[in-house]
C-alpha cells in the first residue's frame, strides 16, 4: 500500500461517511424537506448529528492531508515514516468515527 493508495481509502472513508449521514437524514427528515429549498432550517440528531460533525472533520483533514501526500509524493520524498504516518492517519478516523457515532448512554 502505497500513500496514494491510502489517500484513495480515505477518500473513500468520506464517501462512506458521506452516505451514511444522508441515511440517516432521510430517515430523520421527510423526502418533502430534503427535496425542498430548505428554507426551513431542522436539525438533526443522535448518531446522524454525529456522523455530520464526523464528516465535517474529516473533510478538514483531507484538505491538510492530500496537500502533504500528493507534495511528498511529486518530489518522490516518500520513505517508510511517511507511509506509517499516512497509514495511522487512516486508522485514527474510522476508529474516531466509530467511537463518535456509537450510542452513549445519553441517548437513551
Amino acid at each position: 500500500m502505497t500513500e496514494t493508495t491510502i489517500l484513495a481509502s480515505y477518500g473513500l472513508l468520506i464517501m462512506i461517511t458521506i452516505l451514511l449521514q444522508v441515511l440517516g437524514g432521510a430517515q430523520q427528515l421527510s423526502i418533502g424537506y430534503l427535496l425542498s429549498s430548505r428554507d426551513e432550517t431542522r436539525t438533526l440528531k443522535g448518531m446522524t448529528a454525529r456522523l455530520k460533525r464526523a464528516l465535517d472533520n474529516s473533510i478538514v483533514a483531507m484538505t491538510l492531508f492530500a496537500p502533504a501526500i500528493l507534495i511528498l509524493v511529486t518530489l518522490d520524498r516518500t520513505s517508510p515514516s511517511t507511509l506509517l504516518a499516512a497509514q495511522v492517519f487512516l486508522v485514527a478516523p474510522i476508529v474516531y468515527c466509530l467511537l463518535y457515532t456509537s450510542p452513549s448512554p445519553r441517548d437513551s
